[in-house]
């Protein structure tokens, strides 16, 4: 066949390799690898052509040089080294002379077992020499082709697929009858063996003698004896016979991929003599060569050709001998030419001018096209992994057919029939495992990893192959990042998933097109519509990028984002069941175990008395279980399914089981996010029921496994804290716990075919009682503790160790405040008269042990803060203990006692102990101005109770008043009246109160007490100054009206008692003046009175108004108390006429004695026309005009009639009264 573009004008130019490098040939002996060698690159006219090859593996000896025959030597005649071997051909003699058996039908597995790293990302295909050289040769052949086509992620694998021997062997087994049927309904009707010519076998014979004889060294021929002749022409028949394909039966691979040592039997051995990784243009092949190259002297890598002389080369010889020359990297060819096997001569030619030999000659562009071509429309055709497809092409025809085999397999009753499921399977499986345990994987590859494992596991028997079906399943599980946070998710690629690395099998097949056309089987013949792809013509693969459409390979979905915690963890456990279920169907001791069906649902334990995990028992059981992991190493462990420890159902089920456990954790962890307990707790419960199988089957616990261990615990005290703090939901989160799912039983019984998984029932029981959820909580931490400290992972794990501290201190706080208000609810119920009972002491120590052990535990870990909020906890106990004595005292004259005195102290103690912990205010300024506050209600609260209640039995008043002013002075120090918060103005109403108080006990001191004037005088001073603070915080809040009105009437009837103690009109005009400004100033008090009882009657009436139906409701809630209003009202109404009525007398008896001084004292200043006159008993002055003696009234006259001025002198009678 001619070259279809004309190529016979064109001439090459190769490039050399360097003389004096190493010959590019293998030089290695068997299962060593190579360095890799410097490929050559073709420069061919002005158009460049790369080719490269890298030798990756080989199994030739050093090349040995060839001899030159003598002319006349007769071929025919067989050599003595015949067919025996010889050190100079090393183990793979005979393959590397031309006596090899025919390419197997799985060779470019056995390839890809070898070279797993390039498989599916960086080789586009794999195959025997000979295939390529087929597939580039099919527009200058009319011969057919047939070849199995395979996809691993980018990589095609192409096998040869030799119908005849295919079916000889479906006609002795019965195997491959669905293909066979198939071919002859649709391709070849009459089909029939057909037997190949004496001349091939007698051309194949004679090539081997000539190779047999170039490596003799004597260059003539040496025949044999009869007998050693016919015993060597034996020999070759039974070496033809046996190099027939072997068609392995489907599925005899042992399912251990322990075993895989037997693929050998399945013909998956890499039987090349070497490997080559040829790129070709821009595409990268893994290609198996057996050419023979030889070297030495002046010729370090040639090949060796014997042609007749009688025959020309033609175009398909001269692109063989091209196409091996490349891929092998030999830069010389030698052609030795016979006539009827007598050798004639030898001829040297370079492989640049191959293509331009005489009736050969061809363009090697063309050869470009073609392979690109071909890998395009492969690529976009062969498109699902796991699928055998088969390329064919029938002798004579230009139409090139692609089917899928094993769509065509399944519509049989046995899809198990295809002999490539088994190798094709196991491919997928080490490609996934090899691109798994590459260090620095990234995300973007993990489509690639799961559509891999779901065809590989898609493909498998999982009765024949419970391993592998349970590994991969496993490895699908480990594909997710359980504990990556949400914000993340998916951040690495993008949400489409479209990349070159991943395509899924499920995606709809769309007919792919370019500008001339398609090759989509829309047009195809009826009898075609079982083709995947048609190219119509043989020549359109020599048109220049005629599929260069469809070279990319198709984007597709890649690995699923789950932007849901919970849905990402249920895929997991999907896998992990999977992988279970493989593993618990190969164990053999079905019948010793207990029988449990699957989908009934495991009965959960549930008391609504929590008897049985009362505090006593759950001591117990927490006991055993430390007890338990304390003496984990020398406990021996079983299975009591009948697993044998080290065999590879032991250690699968083991990460399946430990897998499991973190998916459930992940699952509770976000359910308390959600802040849905009852299904924390029962993922929680399962995350541990996981773990216990893991501990009653693992020799040997990691310390990963045991930090594990202790944040499930860690979790699970979170989680019946939160249940404790949120009682009021406890029906809603008793019926999420008792919920389960059928995934969920079905992990659960392949669980209890191991263990009974009730070590940690204590932990994760659903229990009603409040104190027994905070007991269970608090084990839970204490466990996690015991753990981090047998264990050694105290130091390894620091943050760890820090926050389950953490975490018990809180639960103690928590326990400990439960205890105290049980404490003050014990003491509000019993009565006035009782004392105090031996369960509220009980009830004091248990609150006091579970305090002082959570300050132990912050103060460990250094935390100050949390620590001082125990400390005022302590000090709030206290005070409950000191009122609870305040409480026992009623029958007797009240008075603060003793008992209060010291528990009083002690809280005070707490507190300044919390203050000292914190240092400053910066450290925590809430915490700092609660504990302040606490501070200064304390002494407050006592300063009160010995004010109200003075021990005078044990105390003298002094002394009493002088502790109450300490106290009372201290409060005032701590509370922070300055600062602006939401607790200024409890401070300003508590500073208010307390110089309230104060004035009102130094008011009572001056009132009652007689003592010298010295401290009379100071305690009148103190009580102007605290009233006149109180005033000043009163009217500071601007809602406290009675408070105010109450303070200023009090400072009214100080300043009347000190009016009573004066002795001069004058100082007690002074203190009246004062008291009554003191009443003026009031006014603002009534405003804000008068204000809210406003706002309060319009209120009212609204409210009438909506609600004219309605029950008349109660008062509405004011601040005001209208009882105290009316009362200060009444008090303010006397003490004002009192004040007025008192004014008006002392100014009425100092009138006659000021008015008699000051009119003696006029009288002598008056002038010389002014009279004193008297009148009813009134004088009056009046003035007389010097000039007309009549007398007028002095205010009466301002100017006289002679228009002369006034005396300036003249006074007003009215400032005489």
């Amino acid at each position: 066949m001619g070259d279809p573009r004309g190529a016979g004008a064109e001439s090459g130019l190769a490039g050399k390799s360097d003389p004096g490098a190493p010959a590019p040939g293998p030089a290695s002996l068997k299962g060593e690898r190579e360095e890799p060698n410097q490929g050559s690159v073709l420069f061919l006219g002005g158009n460049e052509v790369k080719s490269s090859a890298v030798v990756k593996y080989s199994s030739a000896p050093p090349q040995a040089a060839f001899a030159r025959l003598q002319e006349k030597t007769d071929l025919k005649l067989p050599p003595a080294n015949w067919l025996r071997e010889s050190a100079k051909l090393g183990p793979a003699g005979a393959t590397i002379l031309g006596n090899s058996k025919k390419g197997k039908p799985f060779s470019s597995f056995g390839m890809a077992y070898d070279f797993i790293d390039s498989i599916g990302n960086d080789v586009d295909v794999v195959s025997d020499s000979e295939n390529i050289k087929k597939l580039l040769k099919i527009p200058y052949s009319k011969s057919h082709v047939s070849m199995a086509v395979h996809r691993i992620g980018r990589t095609l694998l192409l096998d040869d697929l030799d119908i005849q021997e295919l079916f000889m062997r479906s006609s002795q087994t019965g195997d491959w009858t669905w293909l066979k049927e198939f071919y002859q309904r649709l391709i070849d009707q009459k089909w029939q063996r057909k037997k190949k010519s004496k001349e091939h076998w007698y051309q194949k014979a004679i090539l081997s003698k000539f190779l047999y004889y170039s490596i003799n060294g004597d260059g003539a021929a040496q025949p044999v004896p009869p007998e050693e002749q016919h015993q060597e022409e034996t020999t070759e028949d039974q070496t033809a016979e046996a190099g027939r394909v072997s068609w392995p039966a489907p599925f005899e691979m042992p399912s251990s991929l322990s075993e895989d040592a037997s693929a050998s039997n399945q013909g998956l051995k890499n039987d090349f003599v070497r490997n080559i990784l040829w790129t070709f243009e821009d595409i990268h092949m893994l290609v198996g060569s057996n050419m023979p190259i030889f070297g030495g002297g002046r010729y370090p890598a040639v090949s060796l050709r014997l042609r007749d002389n009688n025959k020309p080369i033609n175009v398909l010889t001269g692109i063989d001998y091209w196409l091996d020359n490349l891929i092998c990297n030999v830069p010389e060819l030698v052609m030795c030419f016979h006539v009827n096997g007598i050798v004639q001569k030898y001829e040297m030619i370079k492989t640049e001018d191959i293509p331009n030999l005489e009736n050969s000659n061809f363009s090697t562009k063309v050869i470009k096209d073609i392979a690109q071509n071909i890998l395009s429309f492969l690529k976009a055709n062969c498109t699902k992994e796991g699928h055998t497809y088969w390329l064919f092409k029938a002798s004579g025809s230009d139409i090139v057919k692609l089917y899928d085999l094993t769509t065509l397999c399944e519509e049989t009753e046995d899809k198990y029939q295809n002999p490539f499921t088994m190798p094709v399977a196991i491919l997928l499986y080490k490609v996934a495992c090899n691109m798994m345990l590459k260090k620095n994987q990234n995300r973007k590859h993990y489509g690639t990893i799961r559509t891999l494992l779901l065809n590989c596991v898609k493909l498998l028997d999982k009765g024949r192959h419970p391993q592998i079906i349970a590994s991969a399943n496993y490895m699908l599980s480990e594909l997710f990042q359980l504990d990556e946070p949400k914000k993340e998710e998916g951040s690495e690629f993008p949400l489409n998933g479209n990349s070159d690395e991943s395509y899924s099998e499920e995606e709809e097949e769309m007919p792919d097109s370019d500008e001339n056309g398609s090759y989509s089987t829309s047009s195809d013949p009826p009898d075609d519509n079982k083709a995947v792809a048609v190219i119509k013509s043989v020549g359109e693969l020599s048109v220049p990028e005629k599929y260069k459409s469809t070279h990319q390979i198709r984007p597709s979905c890649a690995f699923p984002v789950c932007h849901d915690t919970e849905e990402r963890c249920r895929l997991v456990l999907n896998y992990v069941l999977e992988g279970l279920k493989s593993v618990d169907s190969s164990i053999k001791k079905e019948s010793d175990l207990p029988a449990a069906d699957p989908s009934t649902p495991i009965p959960l334990k549930y008391e609504d008395e929590s008897t049985s995990v009362g505090p006593e028992c759950l001591e117990k059981q927490m006991a055993l279980f430390l007890d338990k992991m304390g003496s984990f190493r020398e406990v021996k462990h079983s299975s009591q399914s009948g697993m044998i420890p080290g065999s590879w159902q032991y250690k699968m089920k083991l990460q399946l089981i430990l897998k499991s456990s973190k998916a459930y954790y992940v699952l509770s962890d976000a359910a308390v996010s959600l802040q849905k307990y009852g299904r924390a707790l029962r993922y929680i419960k399962l995350a541990l029921q996981c773990h216990d199988t893991y501990c009653c089957l693992c020799t040997n616990m990691l310390s990963e496994v045991l930090l594990f261990l202790c944040q499930s615990l860690t979790l699970c005290g979170d989680i019946q804290l939160m249940l404790a703090q949120n009682a009021n939901n406890r029906a809603a989160y008793l019926e999420e716990y008792n919920y389960q799912t059928k995934e969920d039983q079905e992990i659960l019984h392949s669980l209890h075919r191991e263990s009974s998984c009730q070590v940690f029932s204590w932990a994760t029981d659903l229990s009603t009682d409040l104190e027994c959820q905070l007991s269970i909580s608090c084990k839970c931490y204490e466990a996690a503790n015991e753990i981090l400290l047998f264990s050694n992972l105290k130091g390894q794990n620091p943050e760890q160790y820090t926050q389950v501290l953490k975490r018990m201190g809180n639960i103690r706080n928590e326990i400990g405040v439960f205890y105290m208000n049980q404490a003050a609810a014990l003491q509000s119920e019993r009565g006035e008269n009782k004392t105090v009972s031996a369960a509220e002491q009980q009830l004091w120590k248990k609150s006091f042990s579970c305090f002082e052990k959570g300050i132990q535990n912050f103060e460990s870990i250094d935390d100050a803060t949390n620590a001082a909020l125990l400390l005022c906890n302590m000090g709030r106990l206290m005070r409950i203990c000191a009122h609870a004595h305040c409480a026992a005292a009623v029958d007797f004259k009240r008075e603060f006692s003793h008992e209060e005195a010291l528990y009083y102290n002690k809280a005070v103690d707490y507190y300044l102990k919390a203050l000292r912990s914190l240092g400053e205010r910066e450290v925590h300024p809430a915490v700092w101005d609660s504990v302040n506050w606490e501070l200064s209600t304390t002494y407050f609260t006592m300063a009160t109770l010995l004010q109200d209640y003075a021990p005078l039995s044990r105390k003298a008043q002094e002394q009493i008043e002088k502790e109450v002013s300490e106290s009372m002075m201290k409060s005032l120090k701590y509370c922070d009246v300055d600062t602006v918060s939401a607790r200024q103005p409890l401070c300003q109403y508590r500073a208010a109160t307390v110089h309230h108080r104060l004035a009102s006990m130094y008011h009572s001191c001056l009132r009652n007490q007689v003592g010298d004037e010295h401290q009379r005088k100071q305690h009148r001073v103190l009580v102007d100054l605290h009233y006149s603070k109180a005033v000043k915080f009163f009217h500071l809040l601007k809602d406290v009206p009675c408070e105010l009105l109450r303070v200023q009437l009090e400072r009214v009837a100080f300043a009347e008692f000190q009016m009573a103690s004066q002795n001069s009109s004058a100082g007690k005009l002074k203190t009246l003046s004062g008291a009554l400004d003191i009443m003026v100033k009031t006014q603002s008090v009534f405003q804000l009175i008068r204000k809210e009882l406003v706002a309060e009657f319009e209120q009212r009436l609204e409210d009438n108004k909506s609600n004219v139906e309605s029950v008349p409701a109660e008062d509405s809630s004011t601040s005001l108390n209208k009882e105290e209003i009316v009362k200060l009202l009444g008090i303010f109404e006397s003490r004002l006429s009192f004040l007025l009525l008192q004014s008006i007398k002392l100014l009425t008896s100092t009138k006659r004695k000021v008015g008699n001084m000051r009119i003696k004292r006029r009288q002598q200043s008056l002038p010389p026309n002014g009279l004193l006159v008297t009148e009813e008993g009134r004088q009056r002055l009046v003035w007389q005009c010097a000039i007309c003696p009549s007398e007028q009234d002095s205010t009466a006259i301002l100017y006289h009639h002679h228009d002369q001025e006034p005396a300036r002198d003249i006074v007003h009678d009215s400032e005489l009264v």
